[in-house]
Parts: C-alpha cells; sequence; structure tokens
C-alpha cells in the first residue's frame, strides 16, 4: 500500500511539471514580448505587438530575425506587401532589410515545420535601408 501511495505522488508530480512545461512556453512568449516592449517595440488595446528586427523573404520562407530571438513569418498578403518593400533596398536577394512590424508572437504547431517561434504581420510600420556598417556577411567565390 505504500509503494502505491508513492508511486501515485511520483505521477502526481511528473504529470504537474508536464503541464507547467506548456505554460512556461507561453510564459517565454510573454517574456519576449515584454523584452521587446522594453526595446522600443509598443504594444496596442488590440493584443498585437510591434517589433523591430531584420526581415527576409527568400524561396518560399519568410524570417524576422530580432536581437535576441528568430521568428518564421507567416506568409499572407501583408508579408508579400512587405516584401515588396523591402526589395527597393535590397541590393541581393538574399540581404536583410531592417523592418517594424506589428502582429502577433505565437508557437507552430507541433505537425508544422518551421521555426518554433511564429510571426504573423498585420501591418507595416517602417522599412529602412540596411546598414553599410551591420554587413556581416561573408561571401565565397570561385577560385581562380
Amino acid at each position: 500500500m505504500r509503494k502505491l501511495v508513492v508511486l501515485l505522488l511520483v505521477f502526481t508530480a511528473v504529470m504537474s511539471c508536464k503541464e507547467g512545461s506548456k505554460s512556461e512556453s507561453d510564459k517565454s512568449i510573454s517574456a519576449e514580448a515584454s523584452k521587446l516592449a522594453d526595446e522600443g517595440s509598443s504594444e496596442h488595446n488590440d493584443g498585437f505587438i510591434a517589433v523591430h528586427g531584420d526581415f527576409i523573404y527568400y524561396g518560399d520562407a519568410a524570417v524576422l530575425q530580432t536581437p535576441s530571438t528568430i521568428y518564421g513569418v507567416v506568409i499572407n498578403d501583408k508579408m508579400h506587401e512587405l516584401d515588396e518593400q523591402a526589395k527597393a533596398y535590397k541590393k541581393e536577394s538574399t540581404d536583410m532589410v531592417p523592418v517594424t512590424v506589428r502582429g502577433r508572437m505565437f508557437k507552430k504547431e507541433e505537425n508544422e515545420e518551421g521555426w518554433e517561434d511564429r510571426f504573423e504581420i498585420v501591418e507595416i510600420l517602417k522599412v529602412s535601408p540596411p546598414k553599410p556598417e551591420d554587413n556581416d556577411v561573408i561571401k565565397l567565390s570561385d577560385p581562380i
């Protein structure tokens, strides 16, 4: 009987930890949103958050890279509109462009491919030209 009680307590503790891990991922998104708000992003009453980062759309993947996280961007009409605006500042198709956008952050579903953290753009606030001093890309050329 004593072993059954101990086993039941261990099972309960393990299940509590499992539920806690789900809320931890939700907390990490909230913490990231708070951190971005502290870094000059703003949050409005509509639940969307403004994020500043480097954007690239290449092939069939769109990415928004902030100083602390990389987000897979949901491909929708606003993302295509942002890509069109960003093309004006690109020298090559693989260049990243600084942008400020508003949208919602969420985690990808388990059966989806791509980045763990996702961002859906609902509003484009600013598209800026890349700073030449931020160009830290190493280009390889064919040997002569």
